[in-house]
């Protein structure tokens, strides 16, 4: 027998928690120092190559009922016209859990807020450590400019339908500094789109897995399947 989702009874997860992007290893993903928001990379917090094997009992439960629902969207197994809510405390059980593998040494505190459409998500990252886990190691100059933990807020549009999502970055700040219009847009195209040419910063991107839209919204975000 299977629950409303498709899924087996008794699955350890509640449907009305909290939702990313995320976010969405950012991002998926996505924004280098940004790499924090591979969310966008990995289509707004909805990175569904996870596996559905058993999970550390030692992991918290927003973190396995996150991981659950991505499994069951994965493998297809979601009914036709269900919706599958990804709550605020889930997905920033997951965005922990996550930067914690990814980055233990260059990002702290990541926190992801919903809104009407919109999705905040903030940190405290060292850009140095951060380049130097990647096997890029910044020079004498560009290290002085990159070491040291700085507070990063990035705040995202999502704009999903008909099986896609567009996620356009409307402002970044950095220690207070807030770079949004063309100084944004000239920061996205010379440094994180070369950084990250998979990214999918303002271009729509197939979602997959029969997913007709999100619905981002502050309590939750709507994981729609289309029929």
């Amino acid at each position: 027998m299977l629950d409303q989702y498709g899924g087996a009874p008794g699955a350890p997860w509640v449907v009305f928690h909290n939702a990313m992007g995320t976010l969405p290893r950012t991002a998926g993903n996505a924004f280098g120092g940004m790499r924090v928001w591979s969310v966008v990379d990995r289509r707004i917090f909805l990175a569904l190559a996870l596996a559905a094997g058993p999970l550390d009992p030692s992991v918290s439960p927003d973190y396995q009922a996150v991981v659950h629902k991505f499994s069951l969207i994965e493998h297809d197994r979601l009914k036709p016209g269900s919706r599958v809510l990804l709550t605020p405390q889930e997905l920033n059980a997951y965005a922990r859990q996550e930067v914690a593998e990814v980055a233990p040494d260059g990002v702290r505190n990541p926190r992801l807020d919903l809104g009407p459409g919109t999705a905040t998500a903030s940190a405290l990252i060292d850009f140095g450590k951060l380049r130097r886990a990647e096997g890029k190691p910044p020079g004498r100059l560009t290290a002085y400019l990159l070491d040291g933990e700085r507070p990063v807020t990035i705040t995202a549009r999502i704009r999903s339908s008909g099986g896609t999502a567009t996620v356009d970055v409307e402002s970044v700040e950095i220690s207070g500094v807030t770079l949004e219009g063309r100084m944004l847009q000239f920061l996205i195209e010379r440094y994180l789109m070369p950084a990250y040419p998979n990214a999918k910063v303002g271009q729509p991107f197939a979602l997959g897995h029969r997913i007709e839209r999100l619905d981002v919204q502050p309590a939750a975000v709507g994981v729609v399947i289309g029929h």
